[in-house]
């Protein structure tokens, strides 16, 4: 009785085809959120004045901006928010008590490393900011928006994506 091997090159191919297998599904997983066009972007709206002195601690990232684009003695953090945009769905955040409501809309992804979004805020349903933001990854923009009171509103918006 004689056996035969035929199963050797057989056994091979299913082991190539099961590493390629698991190589596309890391490689999927760790870019679906750039597959799919959703970008991870963070929010912080910030309160500047000449009433006082300092910074919030939690601005520390961006004080050295903060002082070279605006002549303000106090930066005072009112909202940070996390917001998972995908294209043409609109985020909303509400911010100063209430009163100005945040849309954020994902215009779209021109290419990996750049992110367009369309920025509205409105107040008491009259818009006071509209303006559209190009964001690359790692990079904080700073966006001068309404006075209030004795001081201005300061968005700051970056992402990683």
């Amino acid at each position: 009785m004689a056996f035969r091997r035929t199963g050797g090159r057989d056994i091979f191919i299913m082991k190539r085809t099961t590493i390629l297998t698991i190589y596309c599904s890391i490689f999927f997983l760790f870019f679906a959120s750039t597959a799919f066009g959703q970008v991870q972007t963070r929010f912080r709206v910030i309160r500047a004045s000449n009433v006082g002195t300092g910074v919030d601690p939690s601005l520390g990232d961006i004080h050295g901006q903060l002082g070279s684009l605006f002549s303000f003695t106090s930066y005072r953090l009112l909202k940070d928010e996390i917001l998972h945009l995908s294209p043409n769905r609109p985020a909303s955040i509400s911010a100063w008590e209430g009163r100005i409501i945040i849309e954020t809309t994902l215009e779209r992804m021109r290419r990996r490393d750049v992110a367009d979004l369309r920025i509205r805020v409105a107040r008491e349903r009259i818009n006071i900011l509209n303006t559209n933001v190009r964001l690359s990854p790692g990079r904080t923009v700073l966006i001068g928006g309404p006075k209030i009171r004795e001081g201005v509103i300061i968005y700051a918006i970056s992402s990683n994506f």
